[in-house]
């Protein structure tokens, strides 16, 4: 059985204003957030506010072309034309998401240079780094599945279910 970890609204918006400082510190400044589907949403809305930044979404976790690959390419193109822009989920766990979004946008002729990943909780072992993170966790070390306050809305036994579906994070 999981360890389900929930994160409050209140240390999520804090995590949040923690994130949005780090990236406006930066002198790298994106020209938009994409916030990735489904967990990004709502980190990206909430950091979309608390930055003053335009709020762009693509969905990767349904596979949908339309909603994924096609709008990858778009964001592609802007990069390639000198836009930045700063993707943000909620977590970095294995590095797998922001590699294949590295990859996609890399592939359809992107600048990797104009492209950035911001995330609430980052894994420092994971495959692929994000550029921000408000937290870090050593997957080796915590087990903790964590549950934000969106995810909170699902069923115990949906939450549950979510993560025994990735059982190396869970130890």
């Amino acid at each position: 059985m999981p360890t389900l970890f929930p994160i409050s609204h209140e240390a999520f918006v804090a995590d949040i204003l923690t994130l949005a400082a780090r990236v406006t510190a930066d002198p790298w400044r994106p020209d938009y957030l994409v916030g990735i589907g489904r967990g990004g949403l709502a980190p990206a809305a909430y950091l979309s506010h608390a930055t003053a930044l335009p709020l762009l979404s693509i969905d990767h976790s349904t596979k949908l072309a339309a909603f994924g690959e096609t709008l990858l390419t778009q964001v592609a193109a802007m990069t390639a034309a000198g836009t930045r822009m700063l993707l943000v989920d909620d977590i970095n766990d294995s590095g797998r998401t922001i590699a294949e979004l590295r990859a996609a946008v890399g592939a359809a002729g992107g600048d990797a240079g104009n492209l950035r990943a911001a995330v609430l909780i980052t894994n420092t072992r994971s495959t692929a780094l994000a550029d921000y993170w408000a937290r870090s966790i050593d997957r080796t070390e915590d087990k903790r599945w964590f549950v934000f306050p969106w995810e909170a809305m699902a069923p115990r036994e949906t939450v549950v279910a979510d993560a025994l579906d990735v059982p190396e994070r869970l130890g």
